[in-house]
């Protein structure tokens, strides 16, 4: 007698799969380290205002994980740039914009929320007199940056609250950008 097993179908939901998703929750439960993230990347000036930013590898629960992808980073023509790429100061948006869009689709996904679509919209201004050292008592970067989530699925006003404020609470890089980070400078003066 030939019997197939059919293989359990997936728990997918936005395209996560909510099963491997939970099955990481509950393994970072029973064990923190397991949770434990390093994150790098390397960038390297190539000409003018252009850099290059290349990742290699992230670890997670003491684990290297091989990764390989580069970016291209510019300025503006009026900024002394080749406008050639996007600037620093989009590339810091998109990844704020993406990491909560993360944080979005996987809070949808685990409360069974099915997303019809997601954009995030965020600006804010930066008064190049503090970038420019014109002007000490400006401050060179972003003093607020303004969000806008359009989401629209098949959840609840009640659940896309819940999950707003979720995403606010949990977001990485949310965390990263509302609150003061601590930043370790070295500098190597290579001769």
């Amino acid at each position: 007698m030939n019997t197939h097993v059919k293989p359990a179908q997936a728990n997918i939901v936005n395209g996560i799969n909510v099963d491997d998703l939970m099955q990481l929750i509950a393994g970072v439960e029973l064990e923190a380290p397991k949770g434990k993230t390093n994150w790098r990347v390397a960038t390297t000036w190539q000409g003018q205002t252009h850099s290059r930013a290349e990742i290699t590898g992230f670890e997670i629960g003491g684990e290297e994980v091989s990764r390989r992808f580069t970016f291209d980073i510019d300025e503006p023509c009026e900024l002394g740039g080749g406008n050639a790429f996007a600037n620093p100061q989009e590339h810091l948006i998109a990844a704020l914009n993406a990491c909560m869009t993360v944080g979005y689709v996987a809070q949808c996904a685990v409360r069974g929320v099915t997303l019809e679509s997601l954009e995030i919209t965020t600006e804010g201004e930066i008064d190049l007199r503090g970038f420019l050292g014109i002007d000490p008592s400006v401050a060179p970067g972003y003093e607020s940056l303004s969000y806008t989530v359009h989401i629209k699925g098949d959840g609840t006003d009640e659940q896309f609250t819940e999950i707003h404020e979720a995403v606010m609470a949990t977001s990485p890089n949310f965390h990263n950008v509302a609150n003061a980070v601590a930043l370790h400078p070295t500098l190597v003066v290579e001769s």
